[in-house]
């Protein structure tokens, strides 16, 4: 039997890496695009990574970028895949306000040329194409809760990208039959997750605290509210979308939500630590008693405020997980287990 095709944008950040993984063990064939570095950044995908000269190779690397149409219409003409997973973007929402240009040519005009070269390799009716869509279409409107049918109302440069992107998936579906879909995913972390992101700040800051390495975290917004995802799920559910038998685009939420004041107190509940708030505004602080002494491990820094702040976002995942028959196995407790177990061993390792 002939071995399914994969190709991932973005293999070496948390999602591609999860769905590489996942490919492999259901017996794809995975070529991933990377871009040109002095660095070789594979970490992520080491315990899979192969050389070149390995026989019966189930993992295939080429240099790409999403800035160049070149680039990726000979990775494509080449490869000729049966998926193509969009995973690669400036996913960084603050950056996107430093560099929205830069986030607009990557996550807006990168996605069209994905679409553009599968088209011009005529390969519509062969390959199925995955777009990583975003919660932060959503912004900041009047809905509690958001689903399928929740209007958009993007509140940053990053958001705005994706607002793009989506709508043009869905231009090419119904205007070439291209089998395309965007997954609207909602925030979804794990030991992988990139070091700027709020929940890896603080599992990452608060190992160095536990281990001495630093005296506190500096954070933004600590009532800010999330739907946290664990990734390994989300890619499951990415797969499953493209199994369809009709593209349908949908909302892979949890359905729950929590404060960044509450992931720091779960965090600290990890460390048997309690942690106790005092304070308003820029002006609070999370502490801990160390031998009848306040010791200040959270503090609140302007730096970390967006321009545009997004307070709330809540996912509704109701039809995916009827459509797609799954379930998530990971809560947000085991998550916060995970990211700190990891980072605590990780951050032993270096004096």
């Amino acid at each position: 039997m002939k071995k399914k095709i994969a190709l991932i944008f973005g293999i070496t950040g948390q999602d591609g890496s999860y769905l590489a993984k996942f490919l492999i063990k259901k017996n794809y064939l995975v070529h991933g695009v990377i871009r040109k570095s002095s660095s070789f950044n594979t970490a992520r995908i080491q315990d899979v990574y192969q050389e070149p000269f390995v026989k019966n190779k189930k993992l295939f690397l080429h240099y790409g970028d999403l800035t160049d149409f070149g680039s990726i219409n000979s990775i494509i003409a080449k490869v000729r895949p049966d998926e193509i997973y969009n995973l690669a973007a400036q996913s960084h929402v603050a950056v996107s306000f430093e560099n929205p240009v830069y986030t607009a040519n990557v996550n807006a005009l990168g996605t069209l040329r994905i679409l553009e070269s599968i088209k011009h390799n005529k390969l519509i009716g062969k390959t199925k194409f995955y777009q990583a869509s975003t919660s932060e279409l959503f912004g900041n409107g009047k809905y509690k809760i958001q689903n399928e049918k929740t209007p958009f109302y993007t509140k940053s440069p990053y958001g705005s990208s994706k607002l793009f992107s989506h709508w043009i998936v869905k231009n090419y579906r119904e205007s070439y039959n291209l089998f395309a879909v965007s997954g609207i995913l909602f925030n979804h972390e794990s030991p992988y997750r990139g070091e700027t992101f709020v929940t890896k700040k603080i599992t990452r800051g608060l190992s160095k605290v536990y281990l001495n390495k630093e005296s506190c975290v500096y954070l933004g917004n600590l009532y800010s509210k999330r739907d946290w995802g664990h990734a390994e799920d989300y890619v499951q559910m990415q797969w499953k979308m493209i199994q369809q038998k009709k593209p349908q685009d949908l909302v892979i939420a949890t359905g729950k939500q929590y404060s960044v004041k509450f992931f720091i107190e779960e965090c600290c509940k990890f460390l048997n630590w309690r942690i106790y708030w005092q304070g308003t505004g820029i002006k609070e602080v999370g502490y801990i008693k160390k031998n009848k002494k306040k010791r200040i491990i959270i503090r609140v820094s302007k730096k970390y405020f967006r321009p545009n702040e997004l307070s709330q976002l809540k996912g509704d995942p109701r039809l995916a997980y009827k459509n797609l028959n799954f379930k998530p196995k990971h809560n947000l407790k085991s998550l916060v287990k995970e990211m700190m177990t990891y980072d605590i061993d990780n951050m032993s390792k270096f004096n």
